[in-house]
């Protein structure tokens, strides 16, 4: 299978995962309320955060953060298309990577374009010190970062044997 395909079913798997997780939520939870599930540790939660990574520009009173995040992930999937297209079609963790970090942009910018604001559900804590919350999009994002990472250093480790 070329990357193309490769990273698409990636993305496309992500994205699909990430779209039925949180219309599970929408549809069996009102916004800003919980189900403890690990006590101590895992909650269920429905968040809606209008910014980006940890609550950054979640304002009511800025009207700009919307189209600026989703013009944002439409850059971000162009530059990761040019990405897969340097890439090499046996580079497994790097297409990987690219097509999970497509999958996580356009999974959150679907959420804004319908809702305005992007579903979050995974709570997890310690004691009184929570992560913020969520979704299998972040999730996909620092995963898919993480197999560009195992890329690069495959990658580099190769370059000195040759």
């Amino acid at each position: 299978m070329n990357r193309y395909k490769l990273a698409a079913l990636w993305a496309a798997g992500t994205v699909a995962l990430d779209q039925a997780t949180k219309l599970m939520v929408h549809n069996l939870m009102q916004p800003w309320t919980g189900r403890e599930i690990i006590p101590g540790l895992f909650n269920l939660v429905h968040v809606l955060n209008k910014g980006a990574a940890w609550g950054f520009l979640d304002d009511n009173n800025i009207d700009w953060q919307r189209p600026l995040f989703i013009l944002i992930s439409l850059a971000a999937v162009a530059i990761i298309t040019y990405m897969i297209r340097l890439t090499r079609d046996g580079d497994r963790w790097m297409i990987a990577g690219l097509g999970m970090i497509a999958g996580g942009a356009v999974g959150n910018a679907i959420d804004r374009v319908w809702l305005g604001s992007v579903i979050d559900f995974l709570d997890f804590y310690a004691g009184s010190y929570h992560w913020p919350a969520f979704n299998v999009a972040d999730s996909a994002l620092t995963v898919g970062a993480g197999c560009i990472i195992v890329s690069t250093l495959l990658n580099r480790k190769d370059t000195r044997r040759a």
